[in-house]
């Protein structure tokens, strides 16, 4: 049974989410759809990044992901198809694919340009339905990724280029909240690989996590390892940094939002 996974800003109020899996049903019936999110706040092309690429290699073979966060709908943007460790996916060229530029096993990458695939009628405002939804379905159903259009040079595509933390000259590591989750979680863009740069192995507990005028000082392993209202920061389920109040709300007890620095130096 084909998969299909769909990563929308499109809450859940509208009709928008459904009716991409009308059209996919209605061109593959046998497709199994998988919703990761319809909550990425709206027209957030970063916080896209970040949870489709934590969430592809939870997927098996075959699968067919949709990422529709699309503030450029209509305009000259283009759409693209890429084939990634025997995966799909669909999205607009507008960076939102830029961490998996960065993976291994990248098979084609190819910029939609054939209307066989879309719907007859294309609205200049919804290209989740009208295009996205039924190339995923027919690519779904076995097509060749490279009939969808024509095969283009990673370095052809959007790029978004302030992703990742980076070591400041003072030797910090400095990241962003890049999405707050809605128990008040501050997820980072701070991944483990980068943090033990600035650690030595063993030394969890004496690194400084700042954000804002708090300090953090230690690697919690669990949400449960301080007391209660008390902040602390772990490597979540992501594989990235994040900072929590146990049985509270980070955001709020901080007053951080998504786009504050979160700096990492050791003691």
């Amino acid at each position: 049974m084909p998969i299909i996974t769909l990563l929308t800003d499109f809450g859940t109020g509208a009709e928008y989410a459904g009716l991409m899996k009308g059209v996919i049903l209605s061109i593959n019936p046998s497709a199994a759809i998988v919703d990761i999110s319809h909550q990425i706040d709206s027209q957030d092309i970063v916080q896209a990044a970040f949870t489709i690429y934590s969430s592809y290699e939870y997927f098996p073979d075959g699968t067919v992901h949709l990422v529709v966060v699309d503030p450029g709908v209509g305009s000259e943007r283009s759409l693209l198809a890429l084939e990634m460790k025997k995966q799909f996916f669909i999205a607009p060229d507008n960076g939102v694919l830029t961490l998996l530029f960065n993976e291994e096993k990248i098979t084609s990458l190819i910029r939609l340009t054939n209307p066989k695939y879309f719907l007859v009628s294309v609205s200049r405002t919804f290209h989740g339905r009208d295009i996205i939804a039924p190339v995923g379905a027919h690519l779904s159903g076995g097509i060749d990724v490279k009939k969808l259009g024509t095969e283009i040079d990673l370095r052809d595509a959007v790029h978004l280029d302030h992703l990742y933390a980076r070591i400041s000259e003072n030797g910090e590591l400095v990241g962003k909240i890049v999405a707050i989750d809605d128990f008040g979680n501050l997820i980072t863009n701070i991944d483990s690989k980068k943090l033990s740069e600035v650690y030595p192995t063993g030394q969890e507990k004496k690194i400084k996590i700042k954000i804002g005028s708090h300090v953090i000082t230690g690697l919690s392993e669990t949400y449960g390892s301080v007391r209660s209202k008390t902040p602390l920061a772990l490597i979540g389920s992501r594989g990235y940094l994040e900072i929590a109040v146990n049985k509270g709300n980070a955001a709020l007890f901080l007053n951080a939002g998504k786009g504050d620095n979160v700096r990492v130096q050791t003691s």
